[in-house]
């Protein structure tokens, strides 16, 4: 019989959209008050690659990614997208000029994968309670990110891979870790 082990820790991210580059540095020091300090941040990209948020934010929407310093129990993902959403209606409240004026994607990245946290339920996503279901986004192989079936345009067309293995090393320690 196997026994049962906790996992190591994971390197928390947090994808964020919105119309407004400004809100993308407010969502990140708002998150930065639950979950540390931000360690690592992309380059602000369009989101252009699908229509999907444009009743609810409007068009010309930018992405940006950030990281936390410390890393996180993956089991904590459920709680850590409850409290992205709190936050994203408190941005409702007090920009109520579109339905959602930024959308927060947290998720975690561990040696070999991205796993993205969603209320959305599907064929290949795994319920974690609360409302809450996670998927892997993204395997890392062979010194690469590799896109999955169901893994979202924008990730599968590789403009985040930077940031991603950025972050990535930084979970493995200051040389980079072994590979």
């Amino acid at each position: 019989m196997a026994t049962p082990s906790e996992p190591p820790p994971v390197k928390l991210i947090c994808g964020m959209i919105s119309a407004q580059k400004e809100l993308l540095d407010q969502a990140a020091d708002a998150m930065s008050d639950s979950f540390g300090p931000v360690d690592i941040v992309s380059e602000v990209t369009d989101f252009d690659l699908t229509d999907y948020y444009y009743d609810q934010m409007g068009r010309g929407l930018y992405r940006k990614f950030v990281s936390f310093a410390g890393l996180v129990d993956p089991g904590s993902l459920g709680r850590i997208k409850l409290r992205t959403n709190e936050i994203e209606a408190d941005f409702t409240r007090r920009y109520n000029y579109v339905p959602r004026p930024v959308n927060l994607d947290p998720g975690y990245l561990d040696e070999s994968k991205l796993v993205l946290a969603t209320t959305k339920n599907y064929s290949h996503r795994i319920y974690l309670g609360q409302g809450i279901y996670a998927e892997v986004t993204l395997l890392y192989r062979r010194k690469r990110w590799e896109a999955l079936e169901w893994t979202y345009p924008d990730y599968a067309s590789g403009r985040y891979d930077a940031f991603l293995t950025a972050a990535r090393d930084s979970l493995r320690g200051p040389a980079g870790g072994k590979e």
